[in-house]
């Protein structure tokens, strides 16, 4: 497979993730009822199965002895447990917002890593 290719389908799956995410989570707090449309509730697990099957493969091709990857793996753990809060978990208006804004700063450190191929992300 040719590296590039799939790097540049991971990247485009991530813009297209943040993006429904980030639509979800404002329906989540304000309510709206399109958070329950039928392709708002599929499409979004489509986009992260190929942004996830992109991922691994990225890793193996990359090798296993990169920290990087595992920092990535555990902070998108958090992005996952956080946004089920943001969309779903959350009781109130404002604890789906804080959830939402705090899974955006994970995803923007996840991006962090991934561009400096750093733990430290953008304080690299």
């Amino acid at each position: 497979m040719d590296y590039y290719l799939i790097k540049h389908l991971h990247v485009t799956a991530v813009s297209l993730s943040i993006t429904l995410f980030l639509i979800r989570a404002y329906w989540s707090i304000t309510g709206s009822s399109l958070l329950q449309a039928r392709i708002v509730r599929i499409l979004p697990h489509v986009v992260d199965t190929v942004l996830l099957v992109c991922g691994v493969i990225l890793a193996a091709m990359i090798g296993p002895n990169q920290p990087w990857i595992l920092t990535k793996i555990v902070l998108l753990l958090v992005y996952i447990g956080v946004g089920t809060i943001a969309i779903k978990r959350g009781k109130t208006r404002r604890t789906r917002a804080i959830a939402a804004l705090v899974s955006v700063a994970v995803f923007a450190y996840i991006v962090g890593v991934a561009i400096h191929h750093d733990s430290a992300s953008w304080f690299a």
